[in-house]
């Protein structure tokens, strides 16, 4: 069967944007897998770590706000390949700085800074150039190409030891950055791809107005709910499975690589689901974070280490299908406000702010109130996304 001309651009444009992204997981990624590896070996220990992906958290929450504010406005080659370039320049330098004080600290803050250069730009160009159903498509692939980086990120914890696997990491980011750069730039004088095409629209009372009445503020919540599991509790699950679950480094790499596999399903999940569910936004929302609500419950109160696993995983999927529902769905719907960059950019700037925050703080509270009352953290918040879908005051649906 012959493909229409604009399935084939959207393989080609989906397909870069996913390998792209996926670089950047696995770049963002070897740190949490590499975490049981670096504190055997002293070079930082579980409150430096804590602190390293929190200042992550923070430079990229910041930089998603600016840099999609700035792809709103600038070709998103230029913002993605640039990225890629130099946040890989940043993680090369990582082994040869972790002695030296503040310097890892700050490298790391700015490679966190350049990455956030990537997302919203890309859901932008992906966006303005795609039929809404094949610009969904996409969004998808990337996000699992996304979660299908983790586990890459969990077996080079596995083959390789520290110094090695950042270099392969930030090997994968510049090769990614020149191939996007080039990719593009023939896709743009193919005509495949026209930049900046939506502008924003004016209204009375702003841009602000216009995405209060697309409900950004309930976004904003999910959001934060989600990014807290989909980015700090997954950050802290290496160390979970080696410290709460008594596994040893190796094992605990090869079950995390295993577990953020078996996470990746949730793109598809979502969509398949918000199908099930006619379109019904609220409906899949509630139901997401009722079922991780109650799969954390289950992690708090099974103690046998696979099952517990297992539930945690699944508590993960489930969070993270209403996340990506808001990447997938949501944020391209806006495209007809020219304020899609800004839009992702704003809400993967308080995804990531919640996480930098929760991420610091479950570092001390693992040792304050212990891992099993911290579960309890992490079903409470999902009981706060349960509240945030209720009441359905209306029936929500994306076209």
């Amino acid at each position: 069967m012959k493909l229409r001309p604009e399935v084939k651009k959207a393989f080609l444009i989906g397909a870069i944007c996913a390998i792209a992204y996926g670089s950047v997981y696995i770049c963002r990624d070897i740190l949490s897998a590499l975490s049981p590896q670096l504190t055997e070996a002293g070079i930082f220990n579980t409150d430096q770590l804590g602190t390293l992906s929190s200042v992550f958290f923070v430079t990229y929450a910041v930089g998603q706000l600016i840099n999609g504010i700035i792809g709103d406005k600038v070709s998103g080659k230029y913002m993605v390949s640039f990225g890629l370039i130099l946040a890989s320049l940043c993680l090369f330098a990582m082994p040869h700085i972790t002695q030296l004080g503040a310097a890892p600290f700050i490298v790391y803050g700015a490679m966190g800074f350049f990455l956030a250069m990537i997302y919203a730009p890309m859901t932008k160009l992906i966006s303005e150039n795609l039929e809404a159903d094949l610009a969904t498509r996409c969004h998808v692939g990337h996000a699992m190409a996304s979660y299908a980086a983790a586990p890459i990120a969990g077996l080079f914890a596995a083959w390789m030891v520290w110094t090695p696997a950042f270099n392969a990491s930030s090997t994968i980011l510049l090769i990614m950055g020149i191939v996007f750069f080039v990719s593009f730039t023939i896709f743009e004088k193919k005509g495949l791809v026209q930049p900046n095409r939506f502008k924003a629209k004016k209204e009375a009372g702003g841009n602000i107005k216009v995405l209060l009445k697309r409900e950004i503020l309930k976004w904003t919540v999910v959001s934060m709910l989600t990014g807290i599991v989909r980015t700090a509790v997954l950050f802290w699950l290496p160390t979970y499975i080696s410290q709460h679950l008594s596994f040893d480094a190796e094992s605990s790499a090869l079950l995390y690589a295993v577990g953020t596999s078996v996470i990746a399903i949730n793109s598809i999940l979502a969509v398949v689901i918000l199908d099930w569910l006619k379109q019904d936004l609220n409906k899949a929302i509630l139901l997401f974070f009722s079922v991780a609500a109650t799969c954390f419950l289950g992690v708090f109160l099974v103690q046998q280490p696979h099952i517990n696993l297992a539930l945690l995983v699944l508590a993960m999927i489930f969070s993270n299908c209403a996340s990506s529902l808001m990447w997938s769905r949501y944020c391209p719907s806006l495209i007809d406000t020219g304020m899609v960059s800004s839009a992702t950019g704003y809400l993967d700037f308080c995804s990531y702010m919640a996480a930098a925050i929760s991420s610091k703080l479950f570092a001390g509270a693992v040792g304050a109130i212990g891992w099993s009352n911290l579960i309890l953290v992490w079903f409470a918040l999902m009981c706060c996304g349960v509240i945030v879908a209720l009441p359905f005051r209306k029936k929500v649906k994306v076209s």
